[in-house]
């Protein structure tokens, strides 16, 4: 990885983003701005998120 970085110019990071964007995997950027958006669709304040995940977690437990 280091030497397929260094002779293109770009660094490890950037290659592993342009390989998960060939196979139609989410970047890294291009999930965190799905995030964002969730977050703001959802319209909850951080507490009302941690409450939720807490929930869906005990759930999802639940039903193993």
């Amino acid at each position: 990885m280091k030497e397929a970085a260094a002779s293109s110019g770009k660094t490890i990071t950037q290659l592993i983003d342009e390989s998960l964007d060939a196979y139609g995997i989410k970047t890294r950027a291009r999930a965190q701005k799905l995030l964002a958006q969730a977050r703001e669709r959802a319209n909850l304040d951080e507490s009302e998120a941690l409450a939720v995940a807490v929930e869906e977690t005990r759930d999802a437990r639940r039903k193993r």
